[in-house]
């Protein structure tokens, strides 16, 4: 759920549940208080204007009373003169925010003192009627009274009064512990939505949001082993997929980053190891011509060839190095032309046969090309390639005659290049590793099997710069074929004179 529609959940919640829960609350309470009026006053309406309208309650809940007066003042007036009635009647309308107050003639006849100090001014005078039992006299004097009026005549023919007093600015307590009950329930509604609302949001934005502090924290302290996982479908659980995301960048990048720094520290140790043995060569063989054991021309020409080819492989282990550092800032210089195949890899082929054949190892070529085949390439890198799988294959020969086969087929819109050759072969658990950097299928090192460990890393860059590909395939003890293709060049194809880095 998106933050947007839980903000409008949040915000109708806030509205509409309050005022759903308050108006069956007080429709609640409005039932248990009119049950209660009716009980304790005998108001049988459960009419809300009762509630609202003060006066017109207690002249209502001091009816019984005053049509008891009413009765005795046409039945019975002598027991209104009796004080003891008056003054349990005037107790029983103490509850009742009321009180007696009975006047013959001008004189105050009965009145509490100890409830009522003051008598309120400008009582209504003796008329002998009739009053209406639903009416009453309401005083906006200073006491706010409201006062039923009962005429009567006292048994020695004086005229009587009976007043029911009600003070209209103390609501009864039914009405008093109504608003407490409704406030306190306002309240509490108030609190349980805000807390449930508290609840869900924090749930849905807060925890997410200590998980994404906790994982800083983690990643601050270089610490990337941790997950993050998005436990819901909005914009925090977004943001966590894309925290964890990062995470995982992060953490891959550290990982190569570890790797490469491992893999430099093995190419220094590959190229200082193989440096030593041509210079410890070239050492002894200067040391000879110094100490005059070259004393004839025969070993002074052997020396000074020995010379030459070691320097060449220290040479050529430095281009390598000068290469792997290219490689690694994608920065391996490109010079993009048109290439005739079976002109190029005619001269490749016939610059190899006298080095192959000083090292017993016999170089067969076969075209299936037409001669007008023309390729996108870069004539320096593509020979490198060559130049690295022929000199991987020599490493690994070990039959007493090599033999090396170098095909060149028409396969669509691609030439494929096999370079087979009969050498130990690789295990099929090396095979897909061997286009990696630093590997050998061979761990075991000798000056016989050196080598940076980068020469096949190199050729697949290459190739794969040139837009092809480069695989192998192997039968331990049998041999070993290489395989690499390069997409033919179409007239519609539009190439740079000169790339860097790699092309599209």
């Amino acid at each position: 759920m998106k933050q947007r529609t839980k903000l409008l959940i949040a915000f109708c919640t806030i509205i509409f549940v309050p005022i759903l829960l308050v108006g069956a609350a007080f429709f609640s309470f409005r039932h248990i208080q009119m049950r209660e009026l009716q009980e304790n006053y005998g108001i049988e309406s459960s009419d809300y204007t009762y509630l609202l309208n003060t006066v017109q309650l207690l002249n209502r809940y001091t009816q019984k009373s005053y049509e008891t007066l009413v009765k005795l003042a046409d039945s019975d007036p002598a027991q209104i003169e009796d004080i003891d009635y008056l003054k349990k009647m005037d107790d029983s309308l103490k509850d009742k925010n009321s009180y007696l107050l009975v006047r013959k003639g001008t004189d105050i006849y009965y009145l509490d003192r100890e409830r009522v100090s003051r008598i309120p001014d400008n009582l209504p005078e003796y008329t002998g009627e009739e009053r209406d039992e639903d009416m009453g006299i309401y005083m906006d004097s200073e006491d706010h009274a409201l006062i039923k009026q009962v005429d009567f005549e006292f048994s020695d023919g004086t005229p009587g009064t009976v007043f029911i007093i009600s003070n209209v600015q103390e609501i009864i307590p039914e009405i008093k512990r109504m608003i407490i009950d409704m406030s306190v329930s306002v309240v509490l509604i108030l609190i349980f939505t805000a807390s449930m609302l508290a609840i869900w949001i924090y749930s849905g934005m807060i925890n997410p949001i200590r998980k994404l502090q906790i994982a800083t924290k983690n990643i601050m302290e270089d610490n990337l082993d941790f997950t993050i996982e998005a436990e819901t479908n909005d914009e925090i659980g977004e943001l966590c997929q894309n925290f964890e995301e990062m995470r995982k960048r992060l953490k891959e990048y550290s990982e190569e980053r570890l790797n490469n720094e491992r893999q430099n520290r093995e190419l220094i140790s590959n190229i200082s190891h193989d440096l030593k043995t041509p210079l410890t060569a070239v050492r002894g063989y200067v040391e000879g011509i110094i100490d005059g054991v070259a004393d004839t021309p025969e070993k002074m020409d052997h020396y000074i060839k020995t010379i030459y080819n070691k320097t060449n492989e220290m040479t050529r282990l430095v281009n390598e190095l000068t290469l792997y550092s290219q490689i690694n800032t994608n920065r391996i210089p490109y010079n993009f032309n048109k290439i005739n195949v079976a002109d190029y890899f005619r001269d490749c082929v016939e610059d190899l046969t006298l080095e192959l054949e000083s090292k017993n190892v016999s170089l067969q070529y076969m075209n299936y090309v037409s001669d007008d085949t023309l390729i996108i390439a870069d004539p320096e890198q593509l020979g490198r390639v060559i130049n690295n799988i022929i000199s991987n294959t020599l490493k690994y020969l070990d039959k007493p005659k090599g033999f090396i086969y170098i095909r060149i087929k028409d396969v669509g819109d691609f030439i494929q290049v096999e370079i087979e050759d009969n050498g130990r072969g690789i295990a099929a658990s090396d095979l897909p590793y061997i286009f990696d950097r630093f590997y050998r299928a061979d761990a075991s090192r000798n000056s016989a099997t050196g080598g940076s460990g980068i020469g096949l890393s190199i050729v697949k860059k290459i190739i794969e710069d040139h837009g092809g590909k480069i695989w192998a395939t192997s039968k331990p003890g049998i041999g070993t074929i290489m395989y690499f293709v390069i997409r033919k060049y179409q007239v519609a194809d539009v190439q740079p004179e000169e790339t860097t880095g790699g092309m599209e």
